[in-house]
């Protein structure tokens, strides 16, 4: 895939085949997320890959949104320092990981969704995280049980007019 098919064809599955992932793919998956942009070359982050089901499904009860991971062939935790700065610099590094993996997958025909975490201690005992690591954003992974990735012509979105501006609001 071209990356603005990549791009296009990216959206969120909730509802995965049961195909597993080959691992190979999922090591480039995780190589997108590592090689992403950090500030200052700083790379908070770590990434858990889960594809043991009991743990995929312990892991689908941190938060109401993320009943998906229960199903998915795989899910990575984004996993994020306790220590940051007045910029969230952490959080915005890790969104970046996380859309760099979202991208790699969507170029090998992979669906994903992402989910937050409201409940970090369930996290914390799942995942075996450390006492410095102190929140987490959930990736779900699996081959999309309804349609293919493919380039999305008309996507649910505000117009370009509405959302773009040039030099000035």
């Amino acid at each position: 895939m071209q990356t603005w098919d990549a791009i296009t064809s990216r959206r969120n599955v909730r509802v995965f085949s049961d195909r597993p992932i080959a691992g190979q793919h999922l090591d480039q998956i995780l190589e997108a997320g590592r090689r992403a942009p950090s500030s200052q070359n700083w790379q908070p982050w770590n990434f858990v890959v889960v594809t043991d089901r009991t743990q995929l499904q312990a892991l689908s009860q941190v938060f109401d949104g993320a009943y998906h991971v229960a199903q998915a062939a795989a899910a990575i935790a984004v996993v994020g320092p306790v220590d940051d700065n007045a910029f969230h610099r952490a959080q915005f590094d890790l969104g970046q990981a996380t859309m760099s993996m979202q991208l790699a997958a969507a170029d090998l025909g992979i669906g994903t969704s992402h989910a937050g975490v409201v409940n970090l201690e369930l996290a914390r005992e799942v995942l075996g995280l450390p006492g410095d690591r102190d929140w987490v954003i959930l990736l779900s992974l699996g081959y999309p049980a309804d349609r293919r990735l493919t380039p999305v012509k008309n996507p649910d979105r505000r117009p370009f007019d509405e959302v773009v501006h040039r030099d000035r609001w």
